[in-house]
């Protein structure tokens, strides 16, 4: 399995082979390439900045020779008019990367930003907000990571590091209790080590559940408020307790006071809008 750091490597290769394949003819009819420049990331919308760390790294990657001094790192509140970094090198360079690296960072601050907003809406619950899968192909590493520098926690990453038995495994498999003794005998003939959810969608399959056990955590899919609040009840702190589906900014804190330990958001990273910045010449 690749690594963050190799995915990361490899988003970063492909974003330069399709923006600018075989050269950038603009920039490289019109600047001499020895002319060297300056340019400044310029903020123009309040909110949360992310992806200073990965933005440096497109920096390094295209061109070694160019100098990035940060003025506000990753979970800085800036504000319009701030400059988060200005960045020193070949003219020619700081034109090739600009789209990349706005793109990284106008879209890891947009769903920082965003998930900034429901933790604060949270805030005394104990609930924590938790993003999905739902995120863009390619960008999940960074999409993620933005969440972290937001306030919020990572569900899981994908497939391999934790197991969630929604409701088409348990439709496929037959029942809650198959799908539950498939996954314990299947995690044993692996010597695997992973957490096990498991969607719920009603009151008999949660009962189920907790005649069964064998889970770390249950999601209640789609559960009213009332209902949710009668079902944190029931499992009593037996096991953690996931909130999801249908649940807006507007309706996120009458869930969390229902008692629940986590609420996923799939609008953290599904729906967001970026973050307005530049890069202009200084």
């Amino acid at each position: 399995m690749l690594s963050v750091d190799e995915l990361v490597d490899r988003l970063i290769d492909l974003s330069f082979a399709e923006d600018i394949g075989d050269g950038d003819h603009t920039t490289l009819c019109c600047i001499p390439v020895d002319a060297m420049g300056r340019s400044k990331l310029l903020i123009k919308e309040d909110g949360i900045l992310a992806g200073v760390e990965i933005a440096k790294e497109v920096f390094r990657r295209f061109d070694p020779e160019m100098q990035v001094e940060v003025l506000m790192g990753d979970g800085s509140h800036v504000k319009k008019g701030d400059v988060a970094m200005i960045v020193k090198g070949k003219t020619q360079s700081l034109l090739q990367t600009e789209r990349l690296m706005l793109n990284i960072m106008q879209r890891m601050s947009g769903i920082a930003t965003m998930t900034n907003k429901y933790v604060k809406l949270l805030e005394g619950t104990g609930t924590r907000v938790l993003d999905t899968r739902k995120t863009t192909p390619g960008m999940r590493m960074l999409e993620k990571q933005a969440v972290k520098i937001g306030g919020g926690c990572n569900h899981r990453i994908g497939l391999f590091d934790m197991i969630l038995l929604k409701d088409n495994h348990v439709d496929f498999s037959g029942g809650i209790n198959n799908a539950i003794d498939r996954c314990h005998k299947y995690l044993e003939e692996k010597g695997l080590d992973l957490k096990i959810e498991i969607e719920v969608r009603n009151f008999d399959e949660l009962q189920q559940v907790l005649d069964h056990g064998g889970v770390d955590r249950i999601m209640l899919d789609n559960f009213s408020v009332e209902d949710t609040r009668k079902a944190v009840e029931m499992i009593d702190h037996k096991y953690e307790v996931e909130s999801s589906g249908g649940i807006t900014f507007e309706t996120m804190r009458p869930y969390a006071e229902c008692g629940v330990d986590f609420i996923s958001v799939g609008a953290l990273t599904h729906s967001v809008k970026g973050l307005d910045m530049s890069f202009k010449a200084c």
